[in-house]
């Protein structure tokens, strides 16, 4: 939906009375101003944040849908079959707010990803006994699989680790480098903006770019840093 105005090659195709429903995780000050002027030429807009991934898509998504409740209405039918008996949808708010609370949804991920693969990263190191040698030597599906039966932690991610983990029992086909949009700085801008303390999700967010770093500059001053003033020893570069 790009476009000077708000792509003008869509809206040529348009009538009045016409709904465009933007399924997308996009900006939600942008939906605002977006909704805003198809407004102004009768055209109805909502903003629907899509949450569920690939398992979302075979047996129905969770639907955030923001805009005017008479478009809703219009509309909910065909969210109604989106999501089946599941029922996962709900008018959230006025335009912009699907997509708000889409971005919210998606920074709670990055913590909840990050606190996962950090817990697992040291389950996968074991411990370490006086002599430095590892403790145990966990089978890390094992372990998915049993939080997932009963305990605090259980849910979907853990069963998709679980799952990953069988194919994989130590992730050695990949690499740690992280992708995502940009919903977590967005939420991240807008804490901030309210004052709101975003201190574990902002973290989550900025570990996703430093998982894409080969070398990180900023470790490197870091490590030159307690050469210079304690002697501690660096690794040389290859």
């Amino acid at each position: 939906m790009g476009g000077g105005a708000f792509g003008e090659g869509l809206i040529a195709h348009l009538e009045p009375g016409d709904l465009i429903i933007d399924g997308g995780n996009s900006y939600f000050r942008e939906s605002i101003r977006r909704h805003r002027q198809l407004k102004e030429r009768g055209i109805r807009f909502l903003d629907c944040g899509t949450s569920g991934g690939l398992e979302g898509a075979r047996t129905g998504p969770c639907l955030m849908v923001g805009g005017d409740e008479e478009d809703f209405r219009l509309a909910e039918p065909l969210f109604q079959l989106l999501t089946g008996d599941a029922g996962g949808y709900a008018h959230v708010g006025p335009a912009g707010a699907g997509h708000f609370v889409k971005m919210v949804h998606n920074a709670i991920e990055y913590a909840i990803l990050e606190a996962i693969g950090e817990g697992f990263e040291l389950l996968a190191h074991g411990g370490r006994s006086d002599d430095g040698q590892p403790l145990y030597n966990f089978d890390l599906a094992q372990i998915a699989e049993l939080w997932c039966k009963g305990s605090v932690i259980r849910g979907w991610l853990m069963e998709l680790l679980a799952q990953a983990l069988r194919k994989d029992p130590r992730l050695e086909g990949l690499r740690g480098i992280v992708g995502g949009g940009s919903t977590g700085r967005w939420a991240t801008d807008e804490a901030w903006d309210a004052g709101v303390p975003f201190i574990t999700i902002a973290i989550s967010y900025a570990l996703r770019h430093r998982s894409r770093q080969t070398d990180s500059f900023a470790a490197k001053v870091v490590a030159a840093l307690r050469n210079e003033f304690g002697g501690h020893d660096i690794v040389p570069a290859k």
